[in-house]
């Protein structure tokens, strides 16, 4: 027997969990799945509203007594590039990036299994195998896209250092997921990526770079604010990152938690939804 799930988008909400951003905090997400013919106009739409895509499915944060995750987008089209984000691309020059389909390999694998035990050992990534990696990259209905990136000197030809996962939505590109060779970190290939992700989303005549979500307590969430002209979606409107609100943000004050049904499985499913637009239309 055949299914055909309902066009309006369900959200669910996760039940409380210890946050792996903020020490002493707890996390709940608010998510819902990508599926059907319009999943890249829904995708567009709750991204301009602060969503995140993990494979099919669409999440932001929704912490009752907690605001630090914060979506955060850079304006390309008036970016102001530093001198030391001038010198990550000196020291890149030798480095060549190709766009790609989304497709896994070996090669793309073994980088990653190095750059989460090299950084995040202990998070919830790291025991994933072969298999689910491949589904992290290749399951998409979006416009996805891979960029590889590559080293020739005199030493290596053609060594791949590092990889980036990038939708590409109405108004800009969103970097997913970018992971990089732990043994070349002295490159700051991560920075180096965002840089380039710039330019494309630039020549694509785009205008933002979606960086997933900035975190001022958390030093590996928190070096996106370096990228300026920078915006972050603070309860419901994107509102400038500049050092008047990176001083004075109050991180107590929490989501409105809408009114949800409870379940044994421990995810929620709401019956009112919050104040944001899921037309696809």
């Amino acid at each position: 027997m055949h299914y055909d799930p309902p066009r309006a988008p369900q959200f669910y909400v996760t039940a409380p969990q210890k946050c792996p951003y903020v020490k002493g905090k707890a996390e709940r997400k608010l998510f819902t799945a990508l599926y059907g013919q319009n999943s890249e106009k829904l995708n567009n739409n709750l991204s301009l509203q602060g969503f995140r895509r993990s494979q099919k499915v669409l999440y932001r944060p929704l912490c009752a007594n907690c605001s630090a995750c914060l979506s955060i987008r850079v304006n390309a089209k008036n970016f102001s590039i530093s001198k030391s984000q001038r010198r990550v691309l000196l020291k890149n020059r030798l480095i060549t990036s190709e766009v790609k389909k989304p497709k896994a390999t070996d090669e793309q694998y073994s980088i990653f299994k190095a750059y989460l035990k090299s950084r995040h050992l202990h998070g919830g990534m790291s025991n994933m195998d072969a298999l689910e990696f491949s589904s992290m990259i290749e399951e998409t209905n979006v416009h996805t896209k891979v960029l590889e990136y590559r080293l020739t000197n005199d030493e290596v030809k053609d060594k791949l250092l590092a990889v980036s996962l990038t939708d590409q939505n109405s108004d800009g590109l969103s970097m997913v997921y970018s992971f990089f060779d732990p043994v070349y970190k002295s490159l700051s290939l991560g920075k180096f990526m965002i840089l380039d992700h710039i330019e494309l989303t630039k020549k694509l005549g785009l205008r933002f770079l979606y960086l997933g979500y900035w975190i001022r307590e958390n030093d590996k969430m928190g070096y996106k604010s370096e990228y300026q002209p920078a915006e972050v979606f603070h309860f419901d409107k994107w509102i400038p990152l500049n050092n008047s609100f990176i001083n004075n943000l109050n991180l107590d004050i929490g989501h409105e938690l809408p009114a949800i049904q409870k379940n044994p499985s421990g995810i929620e499913t709401i019956i009112q939804l919050p104040r944001f637009s899921t037309d696809p239309s």
